[in-house]
């Protein structure tokens, strides 16, 4: 038995943040019906690469999803969502706000429906504030996090990730939340709203810097691939051209790396004892590994890291990682039949539980693939779902 097979979720949400949430619920055994507009679908559809006009992305991210299409916009489209709230334990979406109460369909009206529910709010900038009521997307949460301007080389731009990354940080966080609120369900018999902004947890992930900038006055700066914590920290190129990753975030990884570069007398100054002092003397240290760095093939490289016991890693793109020999042991990507495509290779579930393992049922299905089914548990009989259909209110 999956861990969450007695869970249902709506998923109204749209692109990322919210329908990930879903989906990691999914991956575990919660029935998640994906609720989207009847004619303009979720617009992850459309986004990234895609097979014969059917997008990939969408195939991930709505795995293990059944897929209603219903306009919520229409008075009819309402009802079944109340219906459907009141057979439900999460309802995930990110409209603006004011947009359910708008709809007739506001937390506490659902709540009196059924007070077991959990309503888990996602926005770009919560439900309260100045800004609550503009359009929030990851890459504003990117900007406004201090993650871009961080990011980058010195001398360059602020730069902002190639990815969902916030989207993704936010989707991990509502999850959890959504895993909390059920916890407290189970003492108190009741459910309750969840108010999460997606400019919030990618700032937990980028450490302390509001503690450090209260107490210091300390302003994070762009470092390039270094860091600000510990050296040597970098990316560096072989004599074939391959690049590596060295972290030296623990003491003893740093002084058996500048051994193996044949600097050991750099472990024996002052300060080279903490991080912060061996930042101070970055440059010194980073040419002394580079230089050695540069003169070896990376074979040879990882093969004398790994003897010495220092922490290492190839720069990967897709090819490498499609032939990865940890990959392939974890089982971290799954061929998942699929009745558009065949089949579709995607990244397995995020971690593995020895008792209730989670899996991938199914890919993202076509537009409205599970409308009559999930009307038919709601008990509306076929031709009052075929009037609908009709009407344009289900697709």
């Amino acid at each position: 038995m999956t861990s969450l097979a007695d869970l249902r979720v709506i998923d109204a949400a749209t692109l990322f943040a919210g329908p990930s949430a879903a989906m990691m619920l999914g991956d575990f055994g919660a029935d998640v019906i994906k609720i989207e507009h009847p004619r303009r679908g979720d617009p992850s559809r459309g986004h990234g690469a895609s097979v014969d006009g059917v997008g990939l992305w969408w195939k991930t991210l709505s795995r293990n999803k059944r897929t209603a299409a219903v306009d919520l916009s229409r008075p009819e489209g309402q009802e079944i969502l109340r219906r459907l709230a009141e057979r439900s334990d999460v309802l995930v979406e990110n409209f603006r706000p004011g947009t359910l109460e708008r709809w007739n369909l506001a937390p506490e009206k659902l709540l009196e429906l059924n007070p077991r529910l959990i309503v888990a709010r996602m926005t770009g900038f919560g439900q309260v504030g100045p800004m609550a009521g503009q359009p929030g997307f990851g890459t504003l949460a990117e900007a406004m996090s201090g993650f871009a301007a961080m990011t980058g080389q010195p001398d360059g731009p602020p730069t902002l990730p190639p990815l969902a990354l916030a989207d993704g940080i936010a989707g991990l966080a509502m999850s959890y939340a959504i895993m909390v609120a059920l916890r407290a369900r189970e003492r108190s018999g009741r459910g309750q709203v969840i108010d999460l902004a997606i400019i919030e947890p990618i700032l937990g992930l980028l450490g302390p810097q509001m503690s450090a900038y209260k107490a210091l006055g300390v302003v994070p700066r762009r470092t390039g691939n270094r860091s600000s914590s510990n050296a040597p920290r970098n990316t560096y190129r072989t004599r074939d051209g391959r690049w590596l990753a060295i972290s030296t975030s623990a003491q003893p990884i740093a002084e058996r790396v500048v051994t193996l570069v044949g600097r050991p007398d750099l472990v024996e100054q002052p300060w080279f004892a903490t991080g912060h002092g061996r930042v101070r003397h970055v440059d010194e240290l980073d040419e002394a590994v580079a230089s050695w760095i540069a003169e070896r093939d990376a074979a040879e490289v990882i093969a004398r890291f790994e003897e010495a016991q220092a922490a290492v890693a190839p720069i990967y793109d897709v090819t490498d990682i499609a032939e990865d020999p940890q990959y392939a042991a974890l089982g971290t990507f799954v061929e998942v039949p699929d009745e558009e495509l065949g089949s579709v290779t995607m990244q397995n579930v995020l971690f593995r539980l020895s008792d209730t393992p989670g899996e991938i049922r199914w890919p993202g299905r076509p537009l409205g693939h599970d409308t009559d089914e999930v009307l038919g548990e709601l008990d509306y009989p076929a031709e009052r779902v075929e009037a609908l259909r009709a009407d344009g209110v289900i697709a």
